[in-house]
């Protein structure tokens, strides 16, 4: 009586692990551009509801509110690094800290993915105690791209004249 063992063979064994690599292979980039993609909605969400924030703390305080891109402990120019909601009571988008001169820290915003680009045409958004902003400051778009300056998954949130914070629906990139 002839009898089967169970199990299986290495040509089988061998064949698995070819597919199984093969589709590894297939499926992993498209799950980079995945989490990507989710990244940026993610982050760009993440700065509309900051901006939002510091319109209603304009609003609610009854004085100018800025958001500038942190280098130190002042203004600086590279949004990527992280940026500071503060009340401006001094010389309009700078952090006063000179004595009788003070301009509170509302929030502090931790610097976003290294790999990633964050644009806007202007070094900082100032938002007057009736949510406007200011013919001083610059109305625009911030974009968020991941990974490269021209990605497909980048996103961005629109700053009107009148202060109203939305996100973009247009095409966005970084350059």
């Amino acid at each position: 009586m002839l009898t089967f063992k169970k199990g299986f063979t290495l040509v089988e064994l061998m064949v698995t692990l070819v597919i199984s690599t093969i589709l590894i292979a297939v499926g992993v980039p498209s799950f980079t551009d995945m989490y990507q993609g989710y990244r940026a909605d993610s982050e760009i969400r993440k700065m509309q509801q900051y901006l939002m924030f510091a319109r209603s703390q304009a609003v609610s305080y009854g004085a100018r509110v800025t958001v500038c891109p942190i280098s130190g402990t002042a203004c600086g120019t590279d949004w990527k690094q992280g940026f500071s909601i503060f009340i401006d009571n001094g010389a309009a988008t700078t952090i006063d800290t000179t004595a009788g001169v003070t301009d509170p820290i509302i929030k502090q915003v931790d610097a976003f993915n290294a790999d990633d680009f964050i644009t806007y045409a202007g070094n900082s958004v100032s938002f007057t105690p009736d949510g406007l902003i200011p013919s001083t400051s610059t109305t625009g778009t911030f974009s968020y791209c991941p990974g490269s300056k021209t990605s497909e998954n980048s996103r961005g949130v629109e700053i009107s004249s009148s202060g109203k914070v939305r996100l973009s629906d247009v095409v966005i990139n970084c350059n």
